[in-house]
């Protein structure tokens, strides 16, 4: 689990970003845990910022350099 202030890295879509919070979606009648991270948009020339939610074993723990 991660927590609050984490740096992370979406697997799938390659977005790097802090852990600003938790949610949680329904799939197959289960409960699943999210994370909400915090983008950093500067990929992105329409925003600075983009908040995404994702199932959680889709992030892994990343470590800015």
């Amino acid at each position: 689990m991660f927590n609050i202030g984490d740096y992370v890295l979406n697997q799938k879509t390659g977005h790097l970003g802090k852990v600003i919070g938790y949610g949680h979606q329904i799939m197959n009648n289960v409960y699943t845990t999210t994370l909400k991270v915090l983008v950093d948009g500067a990929k992105n020339s329409q925003t600075k910022e983009l908040v995404v939610e994702d199932i959680i074993s889709e992030w892994t723990g990343y470590s800015p350099a």
